[in-house]
């Protein structure tokens, strides 16, 4: 996975291409402006057809917004400037203690599932020959 910065480039990239997609619509969509006092001679432009399925300023205001959002998400989780070197360190150390511990307990918990599957096997062990047993003397 990228870093916080790639994630807010590529965002601001996503965000630029939602705007520069957004005036390409309207430009499509428009139709021509009269000017009063100046008729055009040459060929007139067609007249476009409007699309009434789908909502451009709705779905775009959306895009927009919620891109918006992204970025302020993103800006927010970059590490301040009030975050100094010994802040930093002292987190590493606290994160290295906890994932130390967190490593004890695992050990441990291995430890007991080695105990138990010795268990269960000696009990399986116990039932085969107790079944062997059984049928030898019958």
């Amino acid at each position: 996975m990228a870093d916080r910065l790639t994630q807010l480039q590529d965002t601001v990239n996503q965000q630029a291409e939602h705007f520069c997609n957004s005036i390409g619509i309207l430009q499509q969509c428009s139709v021509p402006s009269k000017f009063a006092g100046f008729e055009r001679t040459g060929s007139q432009t067609p007249q476009q057809q409007v699309q009434t399925q789908e909502d451009y300023p709705q779905l775009f205001s959306t895009l927009i917004s919620r891109c918006a959002k992204d970025i302020d998400t993103l800006i927010e989780s970059l590490p301040s400037e009030e975050s100094s070197i010994e802040l930093q360190v002292q987190s590493l150390q606290r994160l290295e203690q906890e994932n130390k511990e967190s490593a004890e307990k695992l050990e441990e918990i291995v430890r007991k599932g080695e105990l138990l599957l010795e268990k269960i096997q000696a009990a399986l062990s116990d039932i085969a020959q107790s079944q062997l047993d059984m049928q030898y003397s019958s």
